[in-house]
């Protein structure tokens, strides 16, 4: 009795330690006498039947690798360091456990190298201004390389871009070149319009005459207003300019004038020698 005790005992105790318990986001690879089952186990209460059984357990929730910085040095051979933080889940747990020894450092070391070779090609404009299609771009190679081990990238983002002093100083210096760029233009443009405005408002006043007048008066009404002492009396360049032809005619009238009186007082003098 003592003896049959003993082995039930022992029968108990194997089974008790053979239950194992996977929560809803594990599952637990086993390998039979060294053997891959087909199928991986959980979640919830198994069977690992020890020495016979050896079982890895693999989570499947969404995990995270931050890449260190890296030096990368891009098209147009500016340095810079780049680091970035990758999204990635097992889908396949089997494969996570047998195609690779670490899925973790596998996946983190591929990051690294992929970071460097994909923003090595891209201009460092690119690098600041198109970071969502190189994100896609990272993921899908890095999605590429990783699905054999069974594990699915989610998401990369690259999160900061370091840049020497020298080069902050000369982006900045574009910036604000940019900036008086697109503020000669918008001046221009604005320049452009008024004239547009202004030439139909001289095509308007051209037909009507009398508008300028009215234009006139409304003017010394909003100086008045604004109670100043002085008043600006616009005068007329047509005005001006029939001033002038008066001068001119007036002045070669009396040019004529003094070479006939000339020629008379020679005459004169000619008969008195007589």
């Amino acid at each position: 009795m003592p003896a049959v005790l003993l082995i039930i005992l022992i029968v108990a105790l194997y089974a008790i330690s053979s239950v194992k318990i996977l929560a809803e986001y594990e599952r637990g690879v086993i390998f039979r006498l060294g053997r891959l089952l087909p199928e991986a186990k959980g979640p919830g209460l198994i069977l690992v039947f020890k020495p016979l059984d050896r079982m890895v357990r693999v989570s499947l929730r969404v995990d995270t690798i931050e890449v260190p910085p890296q030096d990368v040095v891009t098209r147009d051979n500016v340095t810079v360091k780049v680091n970035a933080v990758i999204y990635f889940r097992v889908v396949e747990p089997r494969l996570a456990v047998v195609e690779v020894s670490n899925f973790l450092y596998a996946t983190s070391q591929l990051a690294q190298t992929t970071l460097r070779s994909v923003l090595g090609e891209v201009e460092l404009d690119e690098l600041l201004s198109k970071r969502e299609e190189l994100n896609v771009r990272l993921r899908q190679i890095l999605d590429q390389h990783t699905s054999p081990w069974g594990v699915k990238v989610s998401m990369v983002e690259v999160k900061q871009v370091d840049l020497a002093e020298q080069m902050i100083r000369a982006l900045a210096k574009q910036a604000e070149a940019e900036r008086e760029r697109r503020a000669k233009i918008i001046h221009a443009e604005g320049e452009y319009a008024a004239s547009e405005k202004l030439a139909m408002a001289a095509h308007v006043i051209q037909q009507q005459p009398a508008a300028i007048q009215l234009r006139y008066l409304q003017t010394l009404v909003e100086i008045g207003a604004e109670k100043n002492t002085t008043i600006v009396f616009p005068l007329p360049v047509d005005l001006l300019v029939s001033f002038q032809n008066l001068m001119n005619s007036v002045t070669a009238k009396n040019d004529i004038g003094r070479n006939d009186s000339g020629r008379n007082d020679s005459g004169k003098s000619e008969a008195a020698k007589i």
